[in-house]
């Protein structure tokens, strides 16, 4: 880790002075999940906010330049992914940088379509819907957060010491099928928990919401979504148990590997925030159990990672 932020900051230093080529009344477009709390919020009638939009606030200020948040919503379909969201709206010219990128192998790789869809964004038409964009090359800034996963606990277990996975042993488990979380609970150690694992339906099931009533006593979840959750319900009987699961990605920004000067100008800003604290400062204003980058700078194959814990 250490030769990793040496790299990171010669590289700073050595491109300090050759700044991004842009007027300093030109907008820093970045583009943000409208719906992903903490780390980013948009709803009609309240101001903006969120970790990453307290970040590109300041990596705007830092670069000398307004900034301009182009919000869109993230809904997949069978066309669809994150990475070939990002692209899409890199590609269109709507933003420069993508904020709160997870940064895996899979999600930088050259996309096998030539097309994609843009996600719904705000201010888009009905044509903007319709049509396909000419996809480019992905490039990543820095990472700025490690996102894990944590388990979490319900009522009836607070208080139950979790070292790993093998501690949840004789809980009652409740997980979302086909996410990571039941990847990684139902290949454990041979399928030793899968006798105590009630699957419930992303999008129609109410996971925290049945873990905090004691319908179920532990799950496994990304660390952000504990946090939105316990940011809108300050009361809520679920806790968390401490415990982070080995395996997690980083989160930085994304652009077009064909503007890699203003990839430069953001990693020297990203620098300059983590070494004043001003990025965990940020995570903590917006409710967010923040954690400093750790290696794997950008994560392996995630799937073939679990089947050999």
């Amino acid at each position: 880790m250490k030769r990793w932020l040496a790299a990171w900051g010669m590289a700073a230093i050595l491109t300090a002075a050759a700044p991004a080529v842009h007027a300093a009344d030109d907008p820093l477009k970045i583009c943000l999940d409208e719906d992903r709390p903490p780390l980013s919020m948009h709803q009609k009638g309240k101001p903006d906010s969120g970790f990453d939009v307290l970040l590109a606030q300041a990596i705007a200020e830092r670069m000398g330049r307004p900034l301009k948040i182009q919000w869109f919503e993230s809904k997949l379909d069978e066309d669809s992914s994150p990475q070939l969201e990002a692209n899409a709206l890199l590609s269109d010219g709507r933003c420069s940088l993508v904020g709160g990128y997870a940064l895996t192998t899979d999600s930088l790789v050259k996309p096998g379509m030539k097309t994609a869809r843009l996600p719904d964004f705000a201010g888009a038409t009905r044509d903007d819907r319709r049509r396909r964009v000419a996809l480019g090359s992905l490039a990543p800034s820095q990472p700025y957060v490690y996102s894990p996963m944590t388990v979490v606990l319900g009522p009836k277990a607070q208080g139950r010491k979790i070292g790993g996975i093998g501690d949840l042993a004789g809980l009652r488990l409740a997980i979302e099928s086909g996410s990571l979380g039941d990847a990684i609970l139902m290949t454990f150690d041979k399928g030793r928990l899968i006798d105590n694992i009630t699957h419930l339906v992303p999008g129609r099931d109410d996971l925290l919401g049945a873990l905090a009533r004691g319908d179920h006593d532990a799950t496994l979840i990304d660390l952000g979504r504990f946090d939105a959750h316990r940011t809108a319900h300050p009361d809520t009987a679920i806790t968390p148990s401490g415990y982070y699961y080995p395996i997690g990605a980083n989160r930085g920004y994304v652009g077009l590997a064909s503007d890699p000067a203003l990839m430069e100008a953001a990693n020297k800003a990203l620098t300059a925030l983590a070494a004043e604290g001003k990025i965990a400062e940020f995570g903590k204003q917006a409710g967010l159990t923040y954690l400093p980058p750790r290696e794997p700078v950008i994560l392996g194959d995630v799937w073939m990672k679990i089947i050999q814990q």
